[in-house]
């Protein structure tokens, strides 16, 4: 088995030596860095790696552990290159896309796509791409008391001037309106940080995150969270869904954002935050009737697409390719 270059760290997990999966998600997108750490829950014995350098840029003559699968989310320069070493390779495209054969598997990896079943299409043509059902977070239990607002930003693929007008203009004035009303705001963003931070800067009560860094976990500041904020992410509905919690969606930035938007609300009334003054967002009804994912039931088995995903590195495992 070929021998992957990591980042020199011991291997998280505690399953068998010969049963290493290497992690590689695309850092700037919010989805991606979810998907894969949602798998990566469900992996049982499995031990997760992480690479520094899957690419030609790998110091030569540095080994790491040696891996027999690798779960690659969203690049497929990474997945191309670990299928020409030979490597299984399941590549699961994390995010909504408006043209998804742009950004499909290379030849030799299983493809698998992030997508409830519930969520309206119709859908462009995938190639061999499977349906995983919705990567929900392993904890569907929020904490009984709770506070504050977590606002998920993907700023991913949007241009940097339309992404910096975003963060100044529409941004800000909803975290003053979150630490106004919920007494405090944790952002937590996948890319133009420097943006964002500037954006938000010398804001009382303002928290702000990187979705690569490793120790940011959304899922468990959602459970803590009091009121809920996201970009029209794929991550973001299917952790409002499998908590039952109310969801309130940013302005869409970019055409993928606003097609998603425009499927969820067909299946379920989830609100867009268009005016910081409206005080809606803010006070979500504890009414089991305003639950926005009530329609939707039953739906349980749709919430294992990350069992699934995890369910097939194990499977690969024992029987590669």
């Amino acid at each position: 088995m070929a021998v992957l270059t990591t980042d020199g760290a011991a291997p998280a997990g505690d399953g068998p030596a010969g049963h290493r999966v290497l992690l590689v998600a695309r850092a700037a997108e919010l989805d991606a860095v979810l998907a894969s750490r949602r798998v990566a829950a469900h992996l049982g014995g499995l031990r997760p790696v992480t690479a520094a350098a899957v690419g030609p840029a790998a110091p030569p003559g540095h080994r790491g552990a040696p891996v027999e699968v690798a779960l690659v989310c969203d690049d497929t320069t990474a997945t191309a290159h670990l299928v020409n070493r030979g490597i299984p390779v399941v590549h699961l495209r994390s995010g909504h896309r408006l043209e998804p054969a742009a950004d499909a598997a290379p030849a030799g990896a299983l493809h698998r796509v992030h997508r409830p079943g519930w969520l309206p299409g119709p859908w462009s043509p995938a190639g061999e791409a499977r349906a995983t059902g919705a990567l929900a977070p392993a904890r569907p239990a929020r904490h009984r008391t709770r506070s504050g607002t977590l606002l998920l930003l993907s700023l991913w693929d949007a241009p940097a001037p339309r992404a910096d007008v975003y963060a100044a203009a529409v941004l800000r004035p909803l975290v003053c309106a979150a630490v106004r009303r919920t007494g405090g705001c944790e952002v937590v963003t996948d890319a133009r940080t420097g943006a964002v931070r500037d954006a938000l800067g010398g804001l009382a009560g303002v928290q702000i995150d990187e979705i690569a860094d490793p120790d940011v976990d959304p899922d468990a500041l959602h459970a803590r969270a009091d009121v809920f904020l996201a970009s029209p992410t794929l991550g973001a509905v299917t952790l409002a869904q499998a908590r039952r919690a109310p969801l309130v969606f940013l302005p869409p930035l970019g055409a993928a954002q606003q097609d998603l938007a425009e499927r969820v609300a067909r299946a379920a009334p989830v609100p867009v935050a268009t005016d910081p003054d409206d005080p809606a967002p803010w006070t979500p009804s504890a009414s089991p009737a305003a639950d926005p994912w009530h329609d939707l039931d039953p739906a349980a088995d749709d919430l294992r697409g990350a069992q699934r995903v995890a369910r097939t590195l194990r499977q690969l495992c024992l029987a590669p390719l």
